[in-house]
């Protein structure tokens, strides 16, 4: 079952490619609940055997991941009536440039790091530095706070994979942590951009800095 892991990071390397030239937010949130699958699937295949944990484990992540949080934000979508990201402070162009170039740089700076030559498959560090580097740039240089949520999910995604080399050191907590403090997160976020949408006319995060006290 391990065999299969490399082919799933590889798509998941590409669906960070995808987000970072989506300018669609339906697109956008498709593209990281198609990441909360695949991550599902791969706690059964990173643990080597089918045990009931596991597949809860996986269930849980598969449900949350791909299934009710992207549900969550195609609801804040169709709430706000927003359909693009148009005012990116880094263009689309130049972030797809910049995840090509983190995704070398961690190719390499993976080979580096003695963890590298232990685990299940040779991806699993260069897919989580770049994963998170993805939702880094995503966060940090989208307007919308519905796309920066997104970039926060494929942030956590990179962390989450990472956290497969734990697995059997601490085969359930890290996980289930991890799922928790994130339906936390996008709770709290989803309430913000409701409250933000009744109030004002714009979900963009530098309108917020036109508010004074």
């Amino acid at each position: 079952m391990k065999d299969f892991i490399d082919p799933i990071l590889v798509v998941v390397l590409l669906l960070n490619f995808v987000a970072l030239g989506a300018s669609r937010l339906r697109t956008l949130i498709q593209a990281v609940a198609v990441q909360g699958i695949l991550l599902g699937f791969m706690i059964v295949m990173a643990h080597g055997s089918f045990m009931i944990w596991v597949a809860l484990m996986a269930g849980a992540t598969v449900a949350l991941k791909g299934v009710v949080i992207p549900r969550m934000l195609f609801h804040a979508v169709r709430e706000v009536v927003i359909r693009r990201e148009v005012e990116p402070i880094v263009g689309f162009v130049a972030s797809l440039f910049l995840g090509a170039v983190g995704t070398a740089l961690a190719l390499l700076f993976s080979k580096t790091l003695p963890i590298a030559h232990d685990h299940m498959s040779s991806l699993v560090v260069p897919a989580s530095l770049s994963t998170v580097l993805t939702g880094f740039l995503i966060l940090t240089t989208r307007s919308k706070a519905i796309t920066q949520v997104v970039g926060y999910l494929i942030l956590e995604n990179g962390v989450f994979i990472f956290g497969l080399l734990l697995m059997e050191a601490i085969p359930f907590l890290v996980e289930l942590g991890v799922l928790l403090d994130l339906f936390v997160a996008i709770f709290v976020m989803g309430i913000i951009i409701h409250k933000i949408s009744r109030e004002f006319s714009s979900v963009s995060t530098s309108m917020l800095s036109e508010l004074k006290e």
